[in-house]
């Protein structure tokens, strides 16, 4: 199975490269990062960059097909060159994922209309706005469409897959061999469990 992972400037790192840890164990699968030209992406930070294997017109039929979040996703959400690749990729892929706001753009191109989905908890409201059905679940599955939350939810959502894909005992495999045992130090992951006054300033932010 062909994993094709889009890389666009100002992708969110880890939104790419924790699924890519999980999802590349994948059985036979061949995992390439691809965007509209080879070479270095970089990343919202400008201090990392990923190499694009391929660009996205050798790639029109990956198996999976999975859009990192970034911290803006308006200027990818009209390029209509993207926007057409995720359709026509989109059309004959087994699964179609996203991590963070990369749902947004999923949503952009069409592909989540009357959907169950999910993005970053300060973006829930704009996926709204494109036809789809938000939720606050970490991960979400609609047909073939999985949708995975913030940023280190992509982790998760590549746990889901694997399990669905190659079963339990494999993808349980991969969380030992990964080492995948989260104990973070605070308990404030979303913004149920947050200071309200963090929570707040974010949100005063993102208005």
């Amino acid at each position: 199975m062909q994993i094709a992972i889009l890389l666009y400037p100002g992708f969110t790192t880890l939104d790419a490269i924790g699924p890519f840890e999980i999802i590349s164990r994948l059985p036979d699968a061949e995992t390439v990062f691809v965007a509209k030209q080879s070479g270095p992406v970089r990343n919202d930070q400008g201090n990392l960059a990923l190499v694009a294997d391929r660009t996205l017109a050798e790639v029109p039929g990956p198996g999976i097909l999975l859009v990192p979040g970034t911290g803006d996703p308006g200027p990818v959400m009209r390029d209509e060159e993207t926007l057409d690749w995720l359709r026509t990729a989109d059309a004959t892929s087994t699964w179609t994922t996203s991590v963070c706001t990369g749902s947004l753009i999923l949503a952009a191109a069409g592909l989540l209309k009357g959907r169950r989905a999910t993005t970053h908890w300060l973006a829930l409201d704009d996926l709204k706005e494109h036809g789809a059905d938000p939720t606050g679940e970490r991960v979400v599955f609609d047909g073939k469409y999985v949708t995975a939350a913030g940023v280190s939810a992509g982790i998760d959502m590549g746990l889901h897959l694997v399990g669905r894909i190659a079963g339990d005992r494999h993808a349980q495999t991969v969380q030992l061999i990964t080492e995948y045992d989260p104990q973070p130090p605070y308990d404030a992951g979303s913004p149920a469990k947050a200071p309200a006054d963090i929570v707040a300033f974010w949100r005063d932010q993102a208005a």
